[in-house]
């Protein structure tokens, strides 16, 4: 079959599955130039020239009183989603991550004798692994972004392949810490960037502590700054109010967004456990992870088991060994974090033991994730 016959059916839901989404469509172009791609998009997806049956912005909900409302919408939208590709029948269908969605989808076409790829894994592996289940039933090949799940999914008789992590690619742009701090405006002298969570969830629970943190350390190292980027601008006043209460008159400066370039720019980083400790690791910047949850989700996991894995941040699941120091629930507390971030700013050799780790990570992670992926679809649909 020619090139020209050959179409791709693509579903992402959110931004960071439009960059996936682009570089897969320009990666699949090279292979198959007259391949025409149409689905759920983003701007980046369409300038790529995938033709949009409906955005990204129906599926970017996130939280459950955020999702209730739209719940009709999104099912009306995978409802008709399913019946238009039976009807294509595309020569693939694509889902990339919101697995919520996509493998609901994904599972009603693979038994329509359609073939089905996901872009990124579920954490099933860390956190309730029986869905690896409804996952071999939906999907003919799971593309991976980390090393060690292609041997999961292998355990359990579902197709996979090890993609590396477009992360890796992405931030492979040096930046000298010299001019983050310039573009953020920091003062002279030592710095700390902290990230508590890009939800308000997180920062009700790690707003207060993190504080604290910097109140503890600034009674060691009164030069220190602190730069605390937030993920949008809903969250500055849950953070200003913990340092009103508990970490008044430091060297504050808050930013909306500039995630990147605070890590950049600081001498070590305190933040919660998510992908921002894999972009810190990537940017080679020493860190510390603190995570709290609501008492009674904390029971809840602890009672039914539900995490499986000894270590919550991608760092230590990456490196060889757990190297970044880990406080969760009631040892997320200034008197336990504020010790291990000052270890990390006075001991070159504290410092030099995580980065060292770090670097072999991020050769490995540096696989042009999109030319991979490309070609593992090629080998599944045979064209």
């Amino acid at each position: 079959m020619s090139s020209s016959a050959i179409r791709f059916a693509i579903v992402a839901g959110e931004a960071s599955g439009d960059i996936l989404g682009a570089a897969l469509i320009r990666a699949l172009r090279v292979r198959y130039p007259q391949a025409q791609f149409y689905g759920v998009t983003g701007p980046r997806m369409r300038e790529a020239g995938c033709d949009s049956v409906a955005g990204i912005d129906r599926l970017s909900v996130m939280g459950l009183a955020e999702v209730l409302p739209k719940l009709p919408d999104i099912l009306r939208l995978r409802r008709d989603l399913r019946r238009r590709f039976a009807g294509d029948r595309p020569d693939c269908l694509i889902g990339i991550d919101a697995p919520d969605f996509n493998l609901g989808l994904e599972r009603g076409l693979r038994r329509a004798g359609i073939p089905t790829v996901h872009v990124v894994s579920p954490s099933v592996w860390a956190w309730r692994p029986g869905r690896v289940k409804g996952i071999a039933r939906a999907v003919d090949l799971m593309l991976c972004l980390f090393p060690f799940e292609p041997k999961f999914y292998a355990a359990h008789r579902v197709r996979a392949v090890y993609i590396g992590h477009p992360l890796a690619e992405e931030l492979d742009q040096p930046v000298s810490r010299d001019e983050a701090r310039r573009r953020l405006d920091l003062p002279p002298g030592p710095c700390v960037a902290m990230l508590p969570g890009s939800r308000g969830a997180e920062l009700k629970y790690l707003a207060e502590p993190f504080a604290r943190t910097a109140a503890w350390l600034a009674q060691r190292q009164p030069e220190l700054s602190f730069v605390v980027p937030l993920a949008k601008p809903s969250l500055r006043p849950l953070f200003e109010q913990a340092v009103a209460a508990h970490a008044p008159g430091l060297r504050w400066r808050l930013v909306d967004g500039h995630s990147r370039e605070a890590m950049r720019a600081a001498d070590a980083v305190l933040l919660a456990s998510g992908t921002a400790t894999l972009e810190c690791l990537l940017l080679d910047r020493p860190m510390v992870v603190g995570y709290r949850v609501s008492a009674f989700s904390a029971a809840l996991v602890r009672t039914l088991k539900l995490i499986k894995i000894d270590h919550v941040s991608l760092p230590n699941l990456l490196c060889r060994e757990a190297v970044v120091p880990e406080f969760l629930q009631e040892q997320a507390d200034a008197a336990q974090m504020g010790p291990a971030l000052q270890h990390l700013l006075t001991d070159a050799a504290a410092r030099e033991r995580q980065t060292a780790q770090f670097a072999a990570v991020r050769q490995e992670l540096k696989r042009d994730a999109a030319a991979a992926a490309a070609a593992a679809i090629g080998d599944l649909i045979g064209k």
